[in-house]
C-alpha cells in the first residue's frame, strides 16, 4: 500500500464502477419507501390521479438523484462530498398538504419551495457557524435519537406498511419480515467481508425471493406504463408566490437545514473524518440548491436521507462515490419508471426486517459516541437525558404538539428536530453562558475544552 492510500481520507476511496453500482443499489433500496412516499402523500392530498402521481414520484427519484451526485461529488462551495443520500424531505409533508387542501394547490406549494430554498442557500454559511454548539454531549444524543426515531418505519414495514390493509400486522407479514432479519444476520456471520456488506442488498433479493415463492408481492403490474420517460418542465403548472405558504415552507426550511446538519455531523462522525463550519456550509448549499430546482421538474424540497447513514455504519463502505452510484440509479429510475415499478413491488415485510438492523445500527452509533462523554459532570447527564427524551415525544405520540401553534408542530414534528434544539439549548445554557460557572474551579478551562473537542 502507498503512502497516498494510507493517508486517503475514507470518503474519498474509490471503490471501481462494480462495487460502487452494487453499494449504491443497496443505498437506493433502503431510501427507497422514503424517497417515494412524500410524493404519493401530497399528491392524494392534491387530488391527482394515479398517473399523475407516477409523474411525482418520478420526478421525486430523478431529483433526489441528481441532488444526490451533487451532494457527493460537489463543486466549488457546493456538495459536503460525504457519502449522504438526498430525497424529498418528510419534514415538509403536513405543511405541504395544508397548502394544497387550503385551496393553494402545488402551484403555490412549488412556490414556496423556491423561495424559501434561496433563502435557505444564502442562510447556509452563518447557519453552519452553529458546529461550535455540537459538540459530543449533543452530536451523540441526536445521532442516537435519529435511530430512534427511524425505527417505528422499520416496524410499520415489518407489519406491511399500510394501516388500512386487511393483512396489517399479520403473522405472515411480520413473519416475512424476521426471516429477512435472520438472512441479514446469518450473512453478517460469513468470513467474506464482501457478503457482509452486501448483507442488507443480499437479505433483500434473497427475502424478495421467497416471498414471491410463499405468495408475498404482485409484480404483475411491472410492465404496465411507459418504460422510459423524461421529467416535463412545470408539468403541474407555473408556480404561484402566496406569502403565508414562503412563511410557512421558511419554518420547514430551517428545521430541514437542523436535520441535515445533524446527518451530516453523524454520517462524518461514523466515516471518522473532519467536518468543519465550512464543510456543512456546502452540505446545506446542496441541499438549498437541490431543493430550489426541485419544482421545476415537479419535485419538492431535498434534504439527506437519515436511513442511509445507517448503511454506511453497518457496511463500512464509506466512499462517497459509492453513494454518488446510487444516485445514478436514482436518476435512471426517474427515467425508466418501468424499474422504479420493480422496486416498488418488493414486499415492505421484506425493507422492515433490514431496516430494524440498519436503523438501529444508528442508534448504536450514537451510543458509541456517547459513550466517550465524562458523566461524572452533572450537565453532560443532563443534556442527554433531557433533549432524547424530548426528541422521543412526538416519536411516541405525533398528536401531542397538536393544539400548539402551527409553527411549533412544524418545529417539533420530528423527533430529529426536537433532540437537537434541546441539545443545542441545554449545551449553550451550561457551557457557554458566562454566569452559570462549575463549582470546580481547577481545571475549569480543561474540563471546557475537552467538553468541545470533537
Amino acid at each position: 500500500m502507498t503512502e497516498h492510500e494510507k493517508t486517503i481520507s475514507p470518503e474519498h476511496e474509490y471503490l471501481g464502477a462494480g462495487k460502487s453500482a452494487a453499494y449504491g443499489l443497496q443505498h437506493v433500496l433502503t431510501m427507497y419507501g422514503g424517497i417515494i412516499a412524500p410524493p404519493l402523500i401530497v399528491g392524494t392530498a392534491a387530488g391527482l390521479n394515479a398517473v399523475e402521481i407516477g409523474l411525482l414520484i418520478a420526478a421525486a427519484l430523478f431529483v433526489g438523484g441528481l441532488a444526490t451526485i451533487l451532494q457527493t461529488i460537489g463543486v466549488k462551495y457546493i456538495g459536503a462530498q460525504l457519502p449522504l443520500v438526498q430525497g424529498v424531505s418528510f419534514a415538509g409533508v403536513a405543511t405541504m398538504v395544508a397548502i394544497v387542501t387550503t385551496g393553494g394547490g402545488l402551484q403555490a406549494v412549488y412556490g414556496a419551495v423556491i423561495v424559501a430554498s434561496l433563502i435557505g442557500f444564502f442562510l447556509a454559511p452563518y447557519f453552519s457557524k452553529i458546529i461550535r454548539f455540537f459538540p459530543p454531549v449533543v452530536t451523540g444524543s441526536v445521532i442516537t435519537i435519529i435511530g430512534l426515531s427511524l425505527l417505528p418505519v422499520a416496524v410499520r414495514w415489518m407489519m406491511g406498511g399500510n394501516k388500512t390493509a386487511p393483512d396489517w400486522g399479520s403473522i405472515e407479514n411480520i413473519g416475512l419480515a424476521l426471516v429477512t432479519l435472520a438472512i441479514v444476520i446469518a450473512l453478517n456471520l460469513s468470513r467474506h467481508a464482501a457478503i457482509r456488506r452486501l448483507s442488507i442488498l443480499l437479505a433483500i433479493v434473497i427475502g424478495t425471493i421467497l416471498a414471491f415463492v410463499a405468495g408475498f408481492g404482485d409484480f404483475s403490474k411491472v410492465a404496465q406504463g411507459n418504460w422510459f420517460q423524461v421529467p416535463h418542465f412545470f408539468a403541474f403548472g407555473m408556480p404561484t408566490f402566496e406569502v403565508t405558504a414562503i412563511i410557512s415552507m421558511l419554518i420547514v426550511t430551517l428545521v430541514i437545514m437542523t436535520e441535515t446538519t445533524a446527518d451530516i455531523i453523524a454520517v462524518g462522525e461514523i466515516v471518522e473524518t473532519d467536518v468543519d463550519s465550512n464543510r456543512i456550509s456546502n452540505g446545506l448549499r446542496a441541499d438549498m440548491l437541490s431543493s430550489a430546482v426541485a419544482p421545476i421538474f415537479g419535485s419538492f424540497m431535498q434534504s439527506a436521507f437519515a436511513q442511509n447513514v445507517g448503511l454506511v455504519a453497518i457496511t463500512g463502505i464509506k466512499s462517497r462515490f459509492v453513494v454518488a452510484a446510487g444516485g445514478m440509479i436514482l436518476v435512471v429510475l426517474g427515467l425508466l419508471p418501468i424499474m422504479g415499478r420493480f422496486i416498488a413491488a418488493i414486499p415492505v415485510p421484506v425493507l422492515g426486517g433490514a431496516g430494524l438492523v440498519l436503523f438501529g445500527t444508528v442508534a448504536a452509533s450514537g451510543i458509541r459516541t456517547l459513550a466517550k462523554i465524562d458523566y461524572n459532570d452533572q450537565r453532560n447527564l443532563i443534556i442527554v437525558a433531557t433533549s432524547i427524551a424530548a426528541g422521543m415525544i412526538p416519536i411516541i405520540d405525533h398528536s401531542f404538539y397538536a393544539d400548539f401553534p402551527k409553527w411549533v408542530q412544524v418545529l417539533f414534528h420530528s423527533g430529529i428536530s426536537s433532540t437537537c434544539l434541546m441539545a443545542i439549548l441545554l449545551n449553550f445554557i451550561f457551557y457557554h453562558l458566562d454566569f452559570i460557572k462549575p463549582k470546580q474551579i481547577v481545571n475549569k478551562e480543561q474540563i471546557i475544552d475537552s467538553h468541545h473537542k470533537i
